[in-house]
């Protein structure tokens, strides 16, 4: 089957490998429908590994991933079945996303409907780990809630910010295109940095009330401390970006003693169960709930990965998400 890998910084390459076989308790699934994530840029496509990691792992770095299922020898699993699936890189000889096929264990797929086509339901993934970050937060109604970056990431934070019933949703970009695009998901309040002084202009959008919570999912190794400065006293700060491996950076330690603010990390992945949220996203999205479709911006081929990648590092094209057919889409 046909797999890519990066081979250099910056650098995909297509190579064929064999199919796996599923083991016991496994599924094989026929993949479809693959999309970019910020941390396979911020943390693996945009900075230079060490040599020892080229070339990567095959189908890295890719974990959004939607298909059919062709081979099951988990109970409960039929062949047929639309499903996302997420890899399994606790095993080191298991693949990422950008390849033809793919096998996973049970716990790790999320069943899907009949209805809509498969790139739209694969917007559930990137969307259920935010709506899993969001519960951490508490009872969202009344809140004054803020959100550093409005890549898809941030623009999830922002729609279910607005659907969960905070009185006041202000979101924050560098990017006009991505400010205009959380208005339409419910933001009440745009900022972009390189117009206004966010420290300004928060408390003039919020009649003084500032943010009771401000999420960090920027991708800016600085957004965590951007965070600390933006939030109430007492208030709480979402850490959800992800950045280069290798960096440590400097925290402004006092200043958040000042503040004594909460700060939160929001891994779904380190959760019990990493597709409980993804599970209860795609049944709020086949009730009508919540439409994370609209995050789509582009649709591209396998072929296209290498430019896929670089246009989402690059911030290209008003790019928000983009999602790839693989095997002819579904």
């Amino acid at each position: 089957m046909k797999a890519a890998r990066m081979s250099a910084p910056r650098t995909f390459e297509f190579y064929d490998i064999d199919t796996p076989k599923p083991a016991e308790g496994e599924i094989l699934l026929k993949v479809q429908q693959v999309s970019v994530c910020g941390s396979d840029t911020h943390m693996f496509y945009d900075p230079v590994l060490p040599e020892e990691m080229y070339p990567g792992r095959a189908g890295a770095p890719c974990h959004e991933i939607a298909g059919t299922v062709v081979e099951s020898r988990a109970d409960g699993v039929e062949v047929g079945q639309r499903m996302i699936v997420l890899p399994d890189f606790v095993k080191p000889d298991s693949l990422g996303g950008l390849v033809e096929y793919i096998n996973v264990p049970k716990a790790l797929t999320i069943p899907l409907p009949e209805d809509r086509p498969l790139d739209e339901w694969l917007m559930c993934q990137p969307m259920g780990t935010v709506l899993f970050a969001t519960k951490l937060w508490g009872p969202t109604a009344g809140l004054r809630i803020g959100v550093i970056g409005q890549g898809a990431i941030g623009l999830s934070f922002t729609n279910l910010a607005a659907l969960e019933g905070a009185a006041q949703v202000v979101a924050m970009d560098l990017l006009d295109y991505r400010l205009d695009k959380a208005k339409e998901l419910g933001a009440t309040d745009t900022i972009n940095p390189d117009h206004v002084n966010p420290l300004e202009a928060i408390p003039e959008i919020t009649d003084g009330h500032g943010l009771d919570v401000v999420v960090d999912a920027s991708g800016d190794p600085e957004g965590l401390n951007q965070a600390v400065s933006f939030v109430n006293t007492y208030g709480k700060v979402m850490g959800f970006s992800l950045i280069s491996m290798g960096s440590v950076i400097p925290f402004k330690h006092m200043d958040w003693m000042r503040k004594i603010a909460t700060i939160i990390p929001c891994s779904s992945r380190g959760s019990g169960d990493p597709t409980a949220d993804i599970k209860e996203l795609v049944s709020l999205m086949d009730r009508g709930w919540v439409d994370p479709a609209k995050l789509i911006t582009h649709r591209m081929t396998f072929e296209q990965v290498p430019e896929a990648y670089e246009m989402y590092s690059k911030q290209q094209d008003g790019i928000i998400k983009a999602v790839m057919a693989v095997n002819g889409g579904g």
